[in-house]
């Protein structure tokens, strides 16, 4: 997936989870929406060099939307949750999850559950069907791609209902997008979440298969790379 033209931006600050103050090279200060609904743990230090897309579109109230950010020297992570669907989309349309290769049709979006959408339901006429939900992993500590970085009761639900559709003989599938340049292996956040770590082991075990994707991130775009290891 491409980025259009990025801007570099250095961040002041992040609040109200959806805004953020970042001082163009120019030495403007500007709002930015931060697309990430989590508490992005170790990615807003102030004075961070960020990438901003600007828009200019009049239906938008902000005129940039953040991007990327350096949290630490040479490491880029995209911030923008809603990429990870868009990489996932583009990785197993060219059968670069060898994993779930191999289906004739991929469609998104598609209800199941008690009122949820799955991110995409793979479908071939004689291996079936897999159901494939996608999280953005952003969160880093002790060397380890950790998920979830805040409390997600949606996320626990997630796992819940594939937990159910695993049990029903059906193919479930989580899929741990990291959307890190440093990732290399995953692991649960059960101190930040352990109602999501409770749900994660029961679907493991009900059958949901675990599947973690690294990425190749710049400020050029974000590609799907290599399978990596979920504990």
């Amino acid at each position: 997936m491409r980025f259009p033209p990025l801007l570099q931006a250095r961040l002041i600050r992040r609040y109200k989870r959806f805004l953020s103050d970042m001082r163009l090279p120019d030495g403007r200060e500007v709002v930015a929406h931060c697309p990430n609904p989590g508490s992005m743990l170790g990615l807003a230090p102030e004075g961070a060099r960020c990438w901003l897309e600007p828009n200019d579109d009049p239906k938008k109230k902000l005129g940039y939307s953040w991007k990327l950010v350096e949290p630490a020297p040479g490491t880029l992570v995209a911030v923008d949750t809603g990429l990870a669907n868009r990489v996932v989309a583009e990785a197993l349309a060219t059968g670069a999850v060898p994993d779930l290769a191999g289906y004739a049709t991929i469609r998104a979006e598609v209800p199941y559950g008690a009122g949820s959408r799955v991110d995409f339901l793979l479908s071939d006429p004689t291996r079936g069907e897999a159901l494939v939900e996608v999280k953005s992993v952003t969160l880093s500590r002790g060397g380890w791609a950790e998920f979830p970085d805040s409390v997600t009761k949606r996320g626990t639900k997630h796992l819940q209902e594939l937990a159910r559709e695993a049990q029903a003989g059906r193919r479930a599938v989580m899929l741990y997008l990291v959307s890190r340049s440093d990732g290399t292996r995953v692991r649960i956040a059960a101190d930040i979440d352990p109602a999501y770590a409770m749900a994660f082991d029961a679907a493991r075990a009900a059958g949901v298969e675990m599947l973690a994707l690294g990425t190749e991130v710049s400020p050029e775009g974000v590609r799907a790379a290599r399978a990596l290891p979920v504990a």
